[in-house]
């Protein structure tokens, strides 16, 4: 049975964007865990749960995917909605419509939209422009969907997000800046060890900073992996190259060498310390396949996540 505090939470987030994970508080990020955890559980029961039923998701791609279309499509599935997939270059926008023409025409057909593009500035002209909640699949500058379902599967695994210390080894890109925000709001925290020329965009930083001085939240940006992944309960890591940087990869292999997940960097953290990785990786890269495919690897608990953390998002933002 919900409580009044648990009604008042969904009234908040009714018709809300999700943009970033910095516009939620911890409040509201806790409490679209615990509805993606009551609709993982009533779908392992075989319970049918139909918040949406009648509602239409838009899902444009400016970028390919297979977890974000997959999950989502699934998801609103499972809602009692139906989700339609629209390619950019199949839509009106790849012949020059505007993206405020865009966000205007679909708020008069669907009842929610999820984006995954390159530009930040393009999601947020988007959702300026749309009367309907717009989720953010994914941009060059943050990927808050993936961190609902990464933190989702470490309070599955640990039993809570404070006193949880993860290391980020890597590119300091979309990954880094949500789950620093996302760290920082729910307590946990963090250790990022980046190549030098490739840390995270300073004013993200400052801003996890800041919220962290609310939360008790300890995060540091290092250039040493194994300083990051000292004693740490999370390993987490990210494809060097990511998509649209692919003329850089040979340069990226260079200057990220020494910064590979393998058992010897794996080794430094605690002895029941998790691997993450928001997929697809690139084995021999990244990550050795060792750490990836090993036994405390639960990249593919968090990939079915998605599903879960984006239905309690959808029903809560579209209801």
């Amino acid at each position: 049975m919900k409580t009044e505090a648990d009604l008042a939470v969904n009234e908040k987030l009714t018709g809300r964007d999700f943009l970033k994970l910095a516009d939620y508080s911890q409040h509201e990020l806790m409490h679209l865990l615990q509805k993606a955890d009551e609709l993982k559980q009533k779908h392992k029961a075989g319970a049918h749960v139909e918040p949406l039923k009648g509602k239409t998701l838009g899902m444009i791609f400016e970028k390919p995917s297979t977890r974000t279309r997959v999950s989502f499509e699934t998801g609103i599935f499972q809602l009692g909605g139906t989700g339609i997939f629209l390619s950019s270059d199949e839509l009106q926008l790849g012949r020059g419509e505007s993206m405020a023409d865009t966000a205007k025409i679909l708020s008069g057909y669907v009842d929610g939209i999820m984006i995954r593009t390159f530009s930040h500035d393009t999601l947020e002209t988007f959702a300026g422009n749309a009367s309907i909640p717009v989720i953010n699949g994914l941009t060059d500058l943050y990927h808050p969907c993936q961190v609902l379902a990464d933190l989702q599967t470490i309070l599955e695994l640990k039993g809570q997000l404070n006193n949880i210390k993860m290391a980020y080894i890597g590119d300091g890109n979309n990954m880094a800046h949500s789950l620093m925000i996302g760290a920082a709001i729910t307590g946990m925290d963090m250790s990022i060890a980046v190549p030098d020329d490739y840390a995270p965009e300073s004013s993200i930083v400052q801003k996890a900073l800041d919220i962290a001085d609310n939360t008790g939240s300890q995060l540091e940006v290092l250039s040493d992996p194994k300083a990051a992944a000292d004693n740490a309960d999370v390993i987490y890591t990210d494809v060097w190259a990511s998509m649209g940087q692919e003329s850089e990869a040979a340069n990226r292999e260079k200057n990220f060498a020494g910064f590979q997940v393998n058992t010897s960097l794996f080794g430094v953290a605690k002895d029941d310390a998790i691997f993450m990785h928001c997929l697809p990786a690139h084995r021999g890269e990244e990550v050795s396949a060792d750490v990836i495919d090993g036994e405390q690897s639960v990249v593919f608990q968090q990939a079915e996540n998605r599903l879960h953390a984006q239905k309690a998002l959808m029903a809560a933002l579209m209801s």
